[in-house]
């Protein structure tokens, strides 16, 4: 039998038309006309992939693809809308759309873009839970931090902040990374909010152990790993 796919459009023309080019591709088709039935089956059935229309009645494609998400469904979405506005499409994917496809389309680029986002859900990605620096260890799903087996207690942005040079271990990281990536800043608010967090962090973490590993790189940045 071949791939599942859902098609939620409320227009029965364009639904039928999709519905029959994918089965006439080998995909067996469900269809929903509405954002509530729509929502039952993608919780329900388990799809390759799902191709759903913006604007429904019952229940938004947006507030359907939030619903999805926030269940925890990851299922591939392509969204199909008649916006085509930049913000409409930044919306669509924000919501946590895979991809987005403005009306009037192709088939053949429709087709395409299902069968690449059937490719990137087949591989299924290693979620980390841990990270490690030698003897210091973070579990990311109890939110804790030891090293030599001694808890370390720290604050969010302490933690946020361990977290993103943990994943750049062994790797010069500049202000301007640590700005944008633990502080969400996309400028230099021209305070020293990382020397007082970074100096926090290494006393907590490198005071009264073995072998330094937060160290700083004059006129660089930080760097997390053993020396030598």
């Amino acid at each position: 039998m071949g791939q599942r796919i859902l098609v939620v459009e409320d227009d029965a023309t364009t639904a039928a038309y999709i519905a029959k080019g994918l089965m006439e591709e080998g995909f067996v088709v469900d269809r929903a006309d509405n954002g509530r039935d729509g929502l039952f089956h993608a919780t329900d059935g388990d799809y390759a992939a799902i191709v759903l229309d913006r604007m429904l009645p019952g229940l938004d494609g947006l507030a359907v693809l939030g619903a999805m998400r926030a269940s925890g469904i990851a299922t591939p979405v392509l969204v199909l809308s008649a916006r085509a506005a930049v913000e409409d499409r930044v919306g669509g994917l924000v919501a946590g759309a895979d991809d987005y496809l403005t009306k009037p389309f192709a088939f053949a680029e429709l087709l395409a873009r299902i069968r690449v986002l059937i490719r990137r859900g087949a591989v299924v990605p290693t979620v980390e839970t841990k990270l490690s620096c030698a003897n210091l260890e973070m579990d990311l799903l109890a939110r804790k931090v030891r090293r030599d087996d001694q808890v370390i207690e720290l604050q969010p942005r302490e933690f946020r902040l361990l977290e993103y040079l943990l994943r750049h271990k062994e790797e010069v990281v500049t202000r301007t990374m640590l700005l944008e990536g633990v502080w969400d800043y996309h400028f230099d608010p021209g305070t020293n909010v990382i020397d007082v967090h970074v100096s926090r962090l290494r006393k907590k973490i490198d005071e009264g152990h073995c072998p330094i590993l937060l160290h700083t790189v004059r006129g660089a940045g930080y760097r997390l790993g053993v020396l030598g």
